[in-house]
């Protein structure tokens, strides 16, 4: 048995041993803070930082701009609005090819595949393929599978109207923002609040798009809605159009006026473009010349020369001025006339465009009153339609003589088209300036009114008593002794000025022998509802503005007088007939044949319409005061419904060409006046 006493006993744990158990403990311990303290680090203070990275692996926001808000005419008619397309955009990391998605995409796109295989390259996690691609595209990217490739809808701005008022709405851009016209000067209203759209990738890298966009109506911008009449803006620009092509002609511009209020009723440019298809070699096209550029306007400046004068009794109307038979001499240079006279009134030298009589007139007003009266016509300052870059013209101070001649006839100074029919309108409001303007109205979404515009008397410039003199006498020039017979029309008096002026040369420091063309016209010369300006840049076949610009005013003043609802000026209407070619400032005899072909009846539609106005029965009032019955006007043309319907104070809105096959609301409704009456039209075979 063994001595357990014998046994040694084991000895106690010695103090190194103790310290090595102490520092490992601690040592686990420290790790086991370190690591506690990380955690809380990560979890606290870097939760955003870590959130942002794990969604940079799998979310992509694509900035989507809102739907940009409509612009429309007068008559609620859109002139640009905004729809909703896809494009096409890629996650170039899910490539492992980028040349080959690059070469595979471009085919069916019309891209360029080096230029497309570079944007990809340079991306990291999102790129765009193409921006507002059309329907066949986009099945087509479909069909080839390609691994990363996403679609959103973008808006996509579309013109309904075609190349109609083009220059003045303008441009925008693919991302949305306007380039030019009131796309750019109203671009920070028509853009309404852009949102965000979220991808997302799958476990297989797939993109899923699972937010959609919000409400339209939540990020539309404001509506935009003109002076501007559709139809007056189609019948001018056709007009324009005709006259710059007979005249072989560079460009027109032409304005049509409300001279009460200072609405622009049209505003045309020739050549015109369609911006829903633009073309890279028509960029000439794209200019809105007739707020933008400004020109020496020529003989249409005699009349404010004509009216500042009687204003300030330094002329009477039987005062007569010895024109020099045609040639004057003012220091070193030479005025002519285009014919020569010899004694001539105020309204002879209007009637027959005298150069020499409006410079003699001039010296009797004086160099300041010159200037002060051209001022106050408004020139010189920017007419205010809020364009980005409207001309503002210049009237330097005439310090030499033939300065001063020469500015007194529109030569030496420059203005607008805007400017010249304003100054015209004030002649024709009797003798009181209003501000031209061309946008009615903003409205936000939310039915708030950000703009609204008013007729705006911006000064009166002369009296109504000198400014219906001057008027009176403007009416001699469309007779056959005056230099605008072509403008004169059977149904209403129409009174205007032509103007012919030289082109400057900026190379050559002087004038070129390129002509610039005009015409304005009030109608009716009695109480002018309407100022038309045409205006043609170097017409070929002729040059003189009473033979290339006449006919067009006509033209759109035989459309705008039944359409705006103004009786005719002369209860007879006699049949027009074609007016032989004459120089300007020879009265122009016809021959018997035509003298006899002059008189009678008038016919067609429009007479008919005219005719039938007046004989339609009286409209009784018997719900109240402003009440008044739908006429039936079935199997009617459409311009002759649209006076039947003016004439009783209802407003036409038509719909297809021909004649009139159905109307809302039916004939005889009792309605109230200016109610909308929808006319269907159809042609018949």
């Amino acid at each position: 048995m063994r001595d357990l006493k014998a046994v040694a006993v084991a000895d106690a744990p010695s103090k190194w041993m103790r310290f090595r158990v102490f520092l490992l403990g601690a040592l686990f311990l420290s790790l086991l803070g370190g690591i506690m303290a990380k955690a809380v680090h990560l979890q606290v203070v870097q939760t955003g930082w870590l959130r942002d990275m794990a969604e940079d692996q799998y979310v992509r926001q694509i900035d989507i701009p809102a739907r940009r808000g409509d612009v429309f005419d007068r008559r609620g008619t859109p002139l640009a609005q905004s729809v909703e397309v896809d494009s096409i955009w890629i996650d170039p990391s899910s490539s492992t090819n980028l040349a080959a998605t690059a070469r595979a995409l471009a085919k069916p796109l019309g891209l360029d595949r080096e230029e497309l295989a570079a944007r990809l390259v340079k991306a990291r996690r999102f790129a765009w393929v193409k921006r507002q691609a059309t329907p066949a595209e986009v099945a087509a990217v479909t069909a080839l599978e390609i691994e990363g490739v996403g679609f959103t809808k973008e808006p996509r701005r579309f013109y309904p109207q075609r190349e109609l008022a083009a220059q003045l709405i303008g441009l925008v851009g693919t991302d949305g923002r306007g380039l030019d016209g009131l796309e750019k000067a109203f671009d920070d209203v028509l853009t309404g609040q852009a949102s965000q759209l979220s991808g997302f990738r799958d476990a297989k890298g797939r993109k899923l798009l699972t937010y959609g966009l919000d409400a339209p109506l939540e990020r539309q911008g404001a509506s935009v809605t003109l002076t501007l009449d559709r139809q007056l803006q189609y019948v001018t620009e056709k007009a324009l159009g005709r006259a710059v092509e007979e005249a072989k002609a560079t460009a027109g511009m032409a304005v049509v006026l409300d001279p009460k209020t200072g609405q622009v009723l049209a505003l045309a440019n020739f050549p015109r473009f369609n911006p829903n298809a633009l073309d890279a070699g028509n960029s000439g096209a794209l200019r809105n010349r007739a707020a933008l550029d400004t020109f020496e306007p020529g003989s249409t400046f005699k009349s404010f020369v004509v009216a500042a004068a009687l204003e300030e009794k330094e002329v009477k109307e039987d005062d007569a001025f010895f024109c020099e038979n045609g040639s004057w001499a003012v220091g070193r240079h030479t005025i002519h006339d285009s014919h020569p006279h010899a004694w001539l009134t105020a309204q002879k030298i209007l009637q027959v465009s005298s150069n020499i009589g409006a410079a003699k007139v001039a010296q009797a007003l004086g160099r300041d009153r010159l200037v002060d009266y051209y001022a106050r016509f408004g020139f010189g300052e920017r007419a205010g339609l809020a364009l980005p870059g409207e001309g503002r013209g210049s009237v330097p101070y005439p310090k030499a003589d033939i300065t001063f001649a020469t500015q007194a006839f529109g030569q030496g100074l420059t203005a607008t088209a805007v400017q010249v029919a304003a100054a015209y309108g004030a002649l024709a409001n009797g003798g009181v300036l209003m501000r031209p303007y061309v946008v009615a109205r903003v409205v936000d979404p939310d039915g708030l009114m950000l703009v609204d515009n008013r007729p705006v008397e911006v000064r009166r410039v002369v009296s109504e008593r000198t400014a219906r003199q001057v008027v009176a006498m403007l009416e001699t020039v469309v007779e056959k002794e005056g230099t605008a017979p072509r403008a004169r029309m059977d149904e209403y008096r129409v009174a205007g000025k032509t103007g012919t002026a030289q082109k400057a040369d900026p190379v050559a420091k002087g004038y070129s022998d390129k002509r610039i063309a005009s015409f304005v016209g009030l109608v009716p010369a009695e109480d002018p509802r309407a100022v038309i300006l045409i205006v043609v840049d170097e017409p070929k076949t002729d040059v003189y503005g009473g033979l290339v610009a006449a006919p067009a005013f006509k033209e759109i003043a035989a459309e705008a007088m039944p359409y705006l609802g103004v009786p005719p000026s002369r209860p007879t209407v006699a049949t027009s007939a074609p007016v032989p070619a004459e120089r300007p400032g020879e009265p122009i005899d016809p021959p018997e044949a035509l003298r006899s072909a002059m008189v009678g009846p008038a016919k067609g539609p429009l007479a008919a319409a005219f005719a039938k106005l007046e004989t339609s029965e009286t409209v009784t009032d018997t719900a109240g005061e402003g009440s008044v019955t739908v006429p039936d006007l079935s199997g009617q043309v459409g311009r002759a419904a649209v006076v039947r319907l003016l004439g009783v104070a209802l407003e036409p809105r038509l719909s297809g060409s021909g004649r009139v096959v159905s109307q809302t609301p039916p004939a005889g409704t009792l309605v109230e006046k200016g109610t909308w009456v929808t006319l269907q039209l159809a042609s018949r075979q």
